[in-house]
């Protein structure tokens, strides 16, 4: 029995918004509900406990033991002046103690974020302050209108792929430091070139301070992580003094980078004190606060101005790249702690306070910031309670632009070179090739893709694994599975809905198995697993429709869902026929009975002549 449809036509007026219509929007999202959650603070400081205050003291004092020396190795790393990273680690953690939803994550300088802005504003501190007020409005922006679901499209091997590169390049251009050589390109392949190129140029000075800065790090990083209750003891309780020394082993160990250029300073003071100048040391650095003012876009050449026009061609792939990775690393950070310690953090408001952050470091000469991962596991590690300890950490840089910023020239290049090592060695996972081979051998065709094209530049790294993983989503679409039945009457059934990249495959399976030759085969087209439907699906259908009654060959379809089958019927296809179910429409046409009552009678006359 033929499932008869009828369809309502009804006319779409469209309308200008009233001012009733904007009032009751307005009631409806201008709420306090909709307030508190945009501010973050106001859900979480009315239950601040006095207990609290020591816990977020540590952490955010522990932090600004940490962000402070990896501040000034990301400028360096950035190739700005060394007070810009510390100018980018004070006003993220402020605004984000208004506006975050973690309480783990702390905004600041990135090793990822500084390889970027040394890619993109090329050692312009002009360009590199612009792009941090544009990176904000983008992200702002994308807050305002909740597109933090984009971020999903990033598939993890990509995401792997890109940190991995990321980190092997920032790693590598940091190793003609450690050797004390010049005039090194900053391109991945150019670099590679020339440090061995030079390699006899190397400075055995700077190549010792940085290997053995290198491995101090690594073993005050070993001690920050030792287990130091055995579990065979049972009932074991250590002494108070024991307590202190421990906790005083681990407060180093997580201070270690600040420790070990604290050290390297001293070094290189004892030797300028015998008039020994052996050593290649960073660039003076200004001292004091930096200015609250608006970022500048014009930039004075000699007798050539660029103009905000000029900085914004300049910044090209940039004003694209730079927003969505520091949404993504900020974003993959909050949840993977938010897991571990059982609260959740909402994509869309970190994109606000992201932005937020971004634009108001702006206005004191901040380079992008975003999440670190390093210092917000130091953070969570350190007891954290709220993002309170953001207002430390704050203070204690600001303390340091003001006290200390006369000392840095003091640090050797070396030192800084190896802060950074180290931090981002940890970055580079390759137990995860083992894994996706032992899984899922596809996912390795985006992460080689990013793997590689990111040595060639960050945005074409980025973009070829963004397009693999499409092409991989999108193929099942243009060859979906088919489940054939091969009896008298042909029946398929796709396992998934028709769309526009599949059409031409639908179409080719249907002529080869029914019309390719005779006796041709009825077909009946089981649309079970179809859940929606596009225009282009809609033509092709028609064509092949055409076709068949064209050789007067039954093609019926099945199991339509009630609104597809509304569509179908109102394009007005030719013959088109549907049925409940596949057994329904087969037995349908092979119906005994009055030819006149069986609508196929003509078409299977001419499939058995």
């Amino acid at each position: 029995m033929t499932m008869s449809v009828q369809t309502e036509t009804s006319t779409f007026e469209p309308s200008c918004p009233t001012s009733c219509d904007i009032t009751t929007w307005a009631r409806r999202n201008c709420t306090a509900e909709n307030l508190r959650r945009k501010f973050p603070i106001t859900l979480w400081l009315p239950r601040y406990q006095c207990s609290w205050v020591q816990s977020d003291f540590i952490a955010g004092l522990t932090v600004a033991l940490t962000v402070i020396p990896q501040g000034l190795a990301y400028a360096h790393l950035a190739e700005l002046p060394l007070q810009y990273g510390l100018y980018s680690s004070f006003m993220g953690c402020l605004v984000y103690f208004l506006l975050g939803s973690s309480k783990d994550i702390t905004l600041g300088p990135t090793a990822i974020m500084s390889l970027m802005v040394a890619s993109y504003a090329e050692g312009d501190t002009t360009y590199a302050v612009a792009l941090t007020l544009l990176c904000g409005c983008i992200q702002l922006g994308m807050g305002i209108f909740r597109l933090g679901f984009l971020v999903n499209f990033i598939s993890f091997p990509v995401i792997n792929g890109f940190t991995s590169a990321a980190a092997i390049t920032i790693a590598f251009g940091q190793v003609k430091h450690v050797l004390g050589l010049h005039n090194i390109p900053r391109d991945f392949f150019p670099c590679v070139y020339y440090t061995f190129k030079n390699i006899g140029k190397t400075n055995l000075w700077d190549l010792l301070m940085g290997a053995v800065c290198f491995v101090l790090l690594l073993v005050l990083k070993w001690l920050k992580d030792v287990k130091w209750d055995s579990p065979d003891e049972v009932g074991y309780s250590p002494t108070r003094w024991q307590q202190a020394g421990r906790k005083i082993v681990w407060l180093i160990g997580t201070a270690r980078n600040a420790v070990v250029v604290v050290c390297a300073a001293l070094v290189v003071v004892a030797l300028k004190s015998q008039d020994i100048d052996v050593l290649t040391l960073t660039q003076q650095v200004q001292p004091g606060l930096p200015t609250f003012q608006p970022p500048a876009f014009t930039v004075h050449h000699g007798n050539t101005t660029e103009t905000a026009a000029d900085i914004f061609q300049g910044l090209g792939a940039g004003l694209a790249v730079v927003p969505l990775i520091g949404f993504l690393e900020c974003i993959a950070i909050g949840k993977a702690f938010a897991r571990q310690n059982n609260y959740r953090v909402d994509a869309n408001q970190e994109l606000l306070a992201i932005g937020m952050g971004n634009i108001v470091s702006s206005f004191v000469s901040s380079y992008p910031i975003t999440g670190s991962f390093s210092r917000t596991a130091v953070n969570s590690h350190s007891g954290v309670k709220t993002p309170a300890g953001g207002l430390v950490t704050a203070a204690v840089v600001l303390l340091s632009l003001g006290v200390l910023t006369p000392s840095f020239h003091y640090i050797p290049q070396a030192a800084l070179a190896a802060v950074i090592i180290s931090a981002v060695l940890t970055m580079v996972d390759i137990r995860v090739l083992v894994k996706l081979w032992r899984l899922q051998k596809m996912d390795l065709l985006p992460l080689v893709c990013t793997f590689f094209g990111t040595f060639i530049g960050i945005e074409w790294g980025i973009l070829a694994g963004v397009g693999v993983s499409a092409m991989i989503l999108l193929f099942p679409q243009a060859r979906p599975g088919i489940l054939v039945d091969n009896k008298d009457v042909l029946i398929l059934q796709p396992d998934r809905g028709l769309h526009y990249p599949g059409v031409d495959f639908i179409r080719t399976l249907l002529y080869d198995r029914a019309l390719k030759e005779k006796p041709y085969r009825p077909v009946v087209l089981d649309c079970s697993h179809m859940a929606s439907i596009d225009y282009t699906t809609i033509q092709g259908i028609k064509e092949v429709l055409e076709e068949f009654n064209r050789m007067r060959v039954p093609l019926i379809f099945a199991a339509l869902k009630p609104h597809l089958q509304e569509v179908l019927t109102a394009a007005d296809l030719p013959g088109f026929r549907c049925y409940a179910t596949a057994n329904e429409a087969a037995n349908c046409i092979y119906e005994d009975g009055d030819p006149e009552t069986n609508p196929f009678t003509p078409l299977l006359n001419a499939v058995q002549h």
